[in-house]
């Protein structure tokens, strides 16, 4: 099978690799850099599987940024390039996926499109028409930052927004490359596969937001708020995992996914939803009173990621945290190793670790690290773990 795949973030390089063990995959992205890493065998993102399967697997993969020559002769090509909430609009800003629809199309009509991009509900109905295009399948992702390739070598399920043999032959596609002996396959509606990806992320930040606000109830009160977590989890319905206490959701795809599903509820009635998009605002003004109640002269930030082994901080929490304390007019410094800028959102990046943790009276950390246990009697962090 000729495959392109148009974007080689987390989930379009994860499918790359997966699908290039047994298709001929073109991998399709704007950025040379990127293009230029890829050919040579060496992953742009941190995920360790796929850097092991660039290095030691035979793939037949390629990249380029020619998107003539990527998607005039495939087959099938797979959506991936970014989504992001238009706070103005209220809605996504689906204008990459829009380009990649529109350039498929013109080449290439024949070609089955598969978008992997979060999209707001009933989008693909209106870009079948839009571009009178019927071969636009929504096919929704469940992926973790540095875990994306091992997500789909291991996949929870495989949801295909159409029922027709050639959602089947996508789905085989991806079952044929995975691992994992039983897989869940569920074929829907392109809106009805809309909404499961929204309503996935949204419950995610739900759980994100309970313990969030178990955890602020539990350190205003002064109470153990693990014994607490831990308790709750021995039930079986709710269970010990996704608990760890944070600064607030962020990262890809929470965010946005909350705001759009909201978006999407406009004339539907709701309470829910709307109190998940708020307590993530909740969160970040309490922990930054709490930087704030310890009167430091100078606050560092350790880490602008969302969480341990990944090199994303997109709409990671900790930069809530940032932009409020620095409204209070306390001097904040930051330590982000993956960062080759000198500053960040105005503030001074510190490129010694040893030198960050001298300078600095109280260390911010959204997730705790071995590298900070010499100091850890000046770390302000909620993170009882040391995961997720």
């Amino acid at each position: 099978m000729k495959i392109t795949v148009a974007g080689t973030g987390y989930v379009g390089l994860s499918l790359s690799v997966l699908l290039s063990q047994d298709n001929e995959v073109t991998a399709l992205d704007i950025v040379p850099e990127k293009v230029d890493l890829i050919n040579n065998k060496i992953s742009p993102i941190v995920d360790d599987y796929i850097s092991e399967y660039l290095k030691e697997k035979n793939l037949q993969l390629k990249a380029t940024v020619d998107y003539k020559k990527a998607l005039g002769n495939a087959e099938y090509v797979i959506v991936s390039t970014p989504t992001n909430y238009d706070p103005e609009k209220n809605y996504f800003d689906t204008s990459s996926v829009d380009d990649i629809l529109e350039k498929t199309t013109s080449l290439n009509p024949n070609a089955v499109i598969i978008i992997k991009s979060t999209i707001p509900v009933g989008y693909t109905e209106k870009a079948r028409v839009k571009f009178n295009n019927e071969n636009i399948i929504f096919a929704p992702e469940f992926l973790r930052e540095g875990k994306a390739l091992y997500d789909n070598l291991y996949p929870s399920r495989i949801i295909v927004g159409e029922k027709s043999k050639r959602a089947e032959v996508f789905a085989n596609l991806l079952k044929k490359a995975a691992l994992k002996e039983e897989i869940p396959v569920l074929y829907v509606s392109s809106s009805e596969a809309e909404s499961i990806k929204l309503f996935s992320n949204t419950y995610l930040a739900m759980r994100v937001a309970f313990f969030n606000e178990l955890d602020t109830y539990a350190e205003v009160r002064g109470l153990d708020s693990r014994q607490i977590i831990d308790g709750v989890g021995l039930d079986p319905r709710i269970g010990n995992h996704y608990n760890n206490p944070s600064f607030g959701y962020g990262g890809y795809c929470l965010p946005k996914d909350t705001k759009q599903l909201l978006a999407n509820f406009e004339d539907v009635p709701n309470n829910i939803i709307r109190s998940i998009v708020d307590s993530n605002v909740t969160r970040k003004d309490f922990i930054s009173d709490q930087i704030t109640r310890l009167n430091p002269r100078s606050v560092g930030i350790y880490r602008l990621t969302m969480k341990a082994n990944s090199d994303n901080f997109r709409q990671s929490s900790i930069q809530g945290i940032i932009k409020r304390l620095s409204d209070k007019n306390i001097k904040v410094t930051i330590y982000e190793p993956t960062l080759k800028n000198e500053t960040f959102l105005g503030l001074p990046v510190m490129n010694s670790l040893e030198e960050f943790k001298a300078n600095n009276d109280v260390i911010v950390a959204n997730r705790m690290s071995s590298e900070l246990l010499d100091i850890e009697n000046k770390v302000y962090t909620r993170d009882l773990y040391t995961r997720d």
